[in-house]
């Protein structure tokens, strides 16, 4: 009962996270590195913050909680730096590659890496017991992502010559890969730096909320590398005006804190949700990856529901449809044991 709640609460965050694009296509008259700076000062620092906050026992304080082992919140805040290199690559990724390659690659390195590299630090056995039933699981979600990728690469042999040319009008294969390769390991940076401060424990800390204040490190470390490359656009592309349009400026900073407080449900749902699942269970190695499988679901039922496959043929809509069923199935398989 308690891994199905902790599951429920990982898919609550993800559901969340899939719907962000909401209210990021409302902001109007920004240029990208303006919008990306103001929500990703909700998303990575004020939301992750009062996050951190609900764990701090009575009489303590957070400051308390990161110096119970200082050493390990600069680990994670080293590793969320290096998240952040993965997050800015992401969309590099798919401008060279296509959504469906690009995204299929980063995010399959991403779920591999951010959920193996820890259980082989810590010298997991992968070929035997729980450790291979960890690998079973990683290997259906990989797996699940590349046939929704295929059945991306189907839609867009769909399209006409010209709509092809506009959406991947920079195809690079050579350049794509290595960039989303770049991508997915980086991106898998979270889940280490999640790793590396799970020490960051006091007294009386509250159980449900203990993984937050590591969150918070990791995403603080994230907001320093986007904030260098977002300011450095708006130096080269002078877009530093943008911020003082008062036309635009309320309504552009509240679609920024909802599309960052939705962003930062995910985390807060992994968070939270792990607190359910026994320590050192294959679902709690596990998480990492249901939390990718889950993002990747939710993002193409949206993508249905908003008839972004609309056109398609049957032949397409089978093939996601299988991708989809394997990653439900990489979720359920290792809880089943």
């Amino acid at each position: 009962m308690n891994t199905l709640t902790g599951l429920l609460v990982i898919a609550l965050g993800s559901f969340c996270q899939s719907s962000s694009y909401v209210p990021i296509n409302k902001v109007r008259q920004w240029s990208w590195e303006n919008f990306w700076l103001v929500q990703g000062i909700f998303a990575w620092i004020v939301f992750p913050l009062l996050g951190a906050m609900l764990s701090v026992p009575s009489g303590s304080s957070l400051m308390e909680i990161l110096s119970s082992d200082s050493l390990a919140a600069l680990k994670a805040m080293a590793f969320g730096s290096l998240w952040g290199v993965g997050g800015l690559t992401f969309g590099l990724s798919m401008r060279y590659l296509g959504v469906a390659m690009g995204q299929s690659l980063s995010l399959g390195l991403c779920a591999a890496v951010g959920t193996l590299l820890p259980a082989i630090v810590s010298k997991e056995d992968l070929f035997h017991g729980s450790g291979l039933i960890l690998l079973i699981g990683v290997c259906l979600t990989i797996a699940g992502i590349a046939v929704i990728g295929y059945a991306g690469a189907l839609r867009s042999k769909q399209m006409s010559d010209e709509d092809r040319a506009q959406a991947i009008k920079d195809f690079a294969l050579t350049k794509g890969l290595l960039i989303a390769v770049l991508s997915g390991v980086m991106s898998a940076c979270f889940s280490l730096g999640l790793e590396a401060g799970k020490t960051l424990q006091i007294e009386g800390m509250k159980p449900l909320f203990a993984a937050l204040p590591a969150t918070f490190m990791v995403t603080l470390g994230g907001f320093f590398t986007n904030a260098v490359y977002c300011l450095y656009k708006n130096f080269t592309n002078h877009t530093f005006s943008d911020y003082a349009d008062v036309k635009v400026l309320g309504g552009n900073v509240l679609f920024c804190a909802l599309a960052g407080v939705l962003w930062y449900s995910q985390f807060f749902g992994l968070g939270v949700g792990k607190s359910f699942f026994a320590d050192g269970s294959v679902a709690m190695k596990f998480s990492w990856c249901i939390l990718m499988a889950l993002n990747v679901i939710f993002s193409n039922v949206w993508g249905v529901i908003l008839k972004e496959w609309k056109g398609t043929n049957m032949k397409t809509i089978s093939v996601l449809a299988c991708g989809l069923v394997l990653l439900v199935v990489s979720l359920v398989f290792p809880n089943l044991f």
